[in-house]
């Protein structure tokens, strides 16, 4: 049986990761993540690994860059402004389609903005964030629990796709402590025949994202983009709660779908038929899922913590196919239960 252990959001990561077999951790510190480095620091030395404390969030993402072309499981991570500063890394990463893992614990902006707790990167998680034609597996956990399950998840997918893997937390999650169940570390990892590791008798591996011949980086990214479908049909993930009878659903991921929960449970003791469909994949989002409980006639309520970012991709989904309205709390403003029933209510 394995025992739970009561552990922090930014723990929980750090720990998913060297189970999963990281043993490269490049990080800059700033907050609400640095609880997730100093644990790095000093877990990587026990299980033999490395971590560096860059000069700055360019240093590091180059580092991961480094680590992950020579075959290694690399890992960095940040909140809202340097994340920002590893998105040029993180194109490079995708056109050279190399495997690592990001962790943004989002905090409020634009610019510095504050610490709280926000959800306003959802853009840049889901867009790609950089420059060029790509995308990043972005999951969006509401649990400590799923905080450790799709980090670990987020390194086997990471190089299944040979793609960047993005888990957008926020300040709630880096500093809440749960229990969580913690997995085995594994002890057999990929094989990575197009790694860099030297002259072994083998011919040259040839690794690049600059494509100077006419036509050649077009090819490349049609090569991406057949890439990008394949994860888009495999790797959705959502959570659909009292869909049965609701005929009016909460739309809301992460830690602001535990509190759109609480507002689901308020208004059932009340007697209105609320449910919640909850996104995990950011990207791939679960358009169809959503699509199809609209196709039924009901309404709903996007609940965000940002101006409406995926409130863009709910309008996708549903179309005119039902009634969508948006609730957010801008700025690191979190709502409460109550206050999203009152919303509800109004409609």
């Amino acid at each position: 049986m394995i025992k739970k252990v009561l552990i922090s959001g930014n723990e929980a990561v750090g720990e998913a990761a060297i189970r999963a077999g990281c043993r490269y951790y490049f990080g800059y510190p700033i907050t609400p993540q640095n609880q997730l480095t100093e644990y790095m620091s000093w877990r990587m030395r026990e299980v033999g690994g490395t971590f560096i404390q860059s000069e700055s969030e360019l240093a590091a993402i180059n580092m991961v860059f480094g680590a992950s072309l020579a075959g290694a499981r690399a890992m960095t991570s940040s909140s809202s402004p340097g994340i920002s500063l590893k998105q040029e890394g993180i194109s490079y990463l995708a056109g050279c389609e190399l495997p690592a893992v990001i962790i943004n614990m989002n905090r409020a902006g634009p610019g510095l903005g504050n610490i709280t707790p926000s959800q306003s990167d959802y853009f840049q998680a889901t867009r790609g964030g950089g420059h060029g034609d790509y995308r990043t597996i972005a999951f969006g956990p509401s649990s400590i629990q799923e905080l450790f399950d799709l980090t670990y998840l987020a390194f086997d997918l990471a190089d299944k796709y040979r793609n960047p893997a993005l888990i957008l937390g926020d300040a709630i999650l880096a500093q809440v402590m749960e229990p969580v169940k913690l997995k085995k570390i594994k002890k057999r990892l990929p094989k990575k025949p197009w790694a860099l590791t030297g002259c072994k008798g083998r011919k040259p591996n040839f690794i690049r994202s600059l494509y100077l011949t006419p036509g050649v980086l077009e090819t490349h990214n049609w090569k991406l983009a057949a890439k990008y479908k394949k994860i888009e049909e495999r790797e959705i993930r959502y959570e659909t709660y009292y869909g049965a009878d609701s005929n009016f659903f909460l739309v809301a991921y992460g830690s602001c779908a535990r509190i759109a929960m609480g507002a689901v449970m308020e208004g059932r003791k009340e007697g209105m038929k609320l449910g919640l469909f909850r996104p995990i994949s950011l990207w791939p989002f679960p358009y169809k899922a959503l699509e199809k409980l609209a196709e039924k006639g009901k309404k709903f309520l996007v609940v965000e913590m940002n101006l409406g970012q995926m409130f863009d991709d709910v309008k996708i989904a549903i179309g005119n196919k039902a009634k969508i309205s948006f609730y957010g709390r801008p700025g690191g403003g979190v709502p409460t239960p109550k206050e999203i029933l009152k919303e509800v209510k109004k409609r």
